[in-house]
């Protein structure tokens, strides 16, 4: 590594994490050059505090779709401020991260390691957005759908630009009906996922976990009714089984239609033909951090 090279990154290692000279060059010689494996070093160490910037919360930030020749991708990029996550430079750099993820099938690994147009890598130029906008920055989360044997669809919800807003969808479906008989269908589906936010596609897809704790939830609930052991294991498993229907996305009610569930508005496309949904990943900026 240049000394000039090796200046620029004890900088910008500097001004992430706020610790000296000395530890930073520390650590960046440990790390052969690596900034975010330097930022573990440091704190691992306990020089770096998790007070410092890179500590913060970035819960804002936006959710941006790529798309080209029915492959999608959908990317979540974190600030701490709803200010930054509109300043034009932070857009601009949330674009052309989101082309490289679409690129690169939505692998988070390689896209922090391909190159941006300026010929640096996305990591490198992460590093100096954080330096000059002064707030944490994260790419948090990428998913990509790409299965040429399968329809896919994409929706951003309340777009702030096109493809670039706060809550997204990818939808992927089987079918043997042609792409245009499905668009509204897909489009459709897309947009009751982003307003139910199920957890999984039908009962099979929910963890175990989950279910374990809504259940444990359901007989803390019950249990000071005063009522019948066996009235109670009946209420248990209703209120189990509608847990299930309100959380899983062929069970639901259809928001445009309440009266039907998605699984029979499928049904009632399908004619001749098969509909089956594959897959679908929900992005809401911040959910979960």
């Amino acid at each position: 590594m240049s000394s000039d090279n090796l200046l620029q990154k004890i900088k910008q290692l500097r001004e992430i994490t706020g610790v000296g000279f000395k530890d930073c060059k520390n650590a960046i010689d440990e790390t052969n050059g690596d900034i975010e494996k330097s930022v573990e070093f440091l704190r691992k160490k306990g020089i770096a505090k998790a007070t410092k910037r890179m500590g913060r919360v970035a819960s804002e930030g936006l959710i941006c779709i790529s798309e080209n020749d029915n492959k999608f991708s959908m990317l979540e990029i974190n600030s701490e401020t709803d200010f930054v996550a509109k300043n034009s430079e932070f857009i601009e750099f949330a674009k052309e991260v989101s082309i490289l993820s679409l690129n690169k099938a939505g692998i988070l690994e390689e896209i922090l390691k391909s190159e941006m147009e300026n010929k640096k890598k996305v990591e490198e130029n992460l590093v100096n957005l954080i330096s000059k906008i002064g707030e944490k920055i994260t790419i948090r989360r990428s998913a990509f759908m790409g299965d040429g044997k399968l329809i896919n669809f994409s929706y951003i919800h309340s777009a702030l630009k096109k493809n670039i807003g706060k809550l997204g969808v990818l939808l992927s479906i089987e079918t043997t009906k042609q792409r245009d008989d499905i668009l509204e269908l897909g489009k459709q589906i897309s947009m009751h996922i982003a307003a139910s936010s199920p957890l999984g596609l039908d009962k099979s897809d929910i963890d175990e976990k989950t279910l374990a704790k809504e259940k444990e939830i359901i007989t803390e609930e019950l249990k000071n009714t005063g009522k019948d052991s066996k009235i109670l294991d009946k209420i248990a498993i209703g209120k189990m089984n509608k847990f299930i229907n309100d959380n899983t996305l062929l069970n639901q009610e259809w928001i445009m239609d309440p009266k039907k569930r998605v699984k029979e508005i499928i049904k009632e496309a399908e004619g001749k033909d098969k509909i089956n949904i594959k897959n679908f990943v929900r992005f809401k900026l911040g959910e979960g951090i």
